[in-house]
């Protein structure tokens, strides 16, 4: 994820995803730094995000949780997550694809407003649900980019056909993973991640 970001840096607007986007990089004037807004922010959410599930972190160093945790949620909440539903406003593959990414930013930012309130509230048990959720669904741009790659391997369909697939395959089969897990309650597990 770091090497996909690194393309854009500093502000490059004709590289990767950004090249079949030209028209919204010419004709919408806020598309652009919306854009690197949400890419540049998402990959301080994925590195935060990686380091709060790890229960020697939380016991030994539960200051570091703490702040690597209110960067992630003030990330979420005022960055990523606001300028992941503007350009998914924008999305390829009509409106199929808009719709999905719409609800993955809507889900992202409620998810994470409520672990954050759980939290404050002292409910770490819903804190902690609720912030796997929210992981799940920032993991969705790394699942969102494998499943791309098995489908075109493995099948060659379309570009646009790919793109209205993976719309929904990169965050609907981590929310139900997340869900089995919590529903079963082995999340436990995945702290020691």
């Amino acid at each position: 994820m770091l090497r996909i970001t690194l393309k854009y840096f500093p502000f490059n607007s004709d590289v990767a995803f950004l090249q079949i986007k030209q028209t919204e990089v010419n004709n919408v004037s806020f598309y652009l730094p919306t854009f690197y807004v949400h890419v540049y922010s998402s990959i301080l959410v994925l590195v935060a995000g990686f380091t709060q599930f790890n229960n020697s972190l939380l016991k030994s160093y539960r200051n570091l949780h703490r702040v690597l945790g209110y960067l992630y949620v003030i990330v979420v909440l005022f960055f990523s997550a606001p300028s992941g539903l503007v350009i998914g406003l924008f999305a390829n593959g009509g409106l199929s694809s808009k719709v999905a990414f719409v609800i993955l930013a809507i889900l992202w930012f409620v998810f994470t407003l409520n672990a954050t309130l759980s939290a404050k509230g002292r409910d770490f048990k819903r804190h902690r649900e609720f912030m796997l959720r929210s992981f799940a669904l920032a993991f969705s741009a790394v699942t969102l980019r494998l499943w791309k790659v098995i489908l075109v391997y493995l099948f060659q369909p379309a570009p646009m056909d790919v793109y209205q697939i993976i719309a929904w395959l990169g965050w609907v089969p981590n929310l139900l993973f997340v869900e089995w897990l919590i529903k079963n309650n082995t999340n436990k597990k995945i702290q020691t991640l």
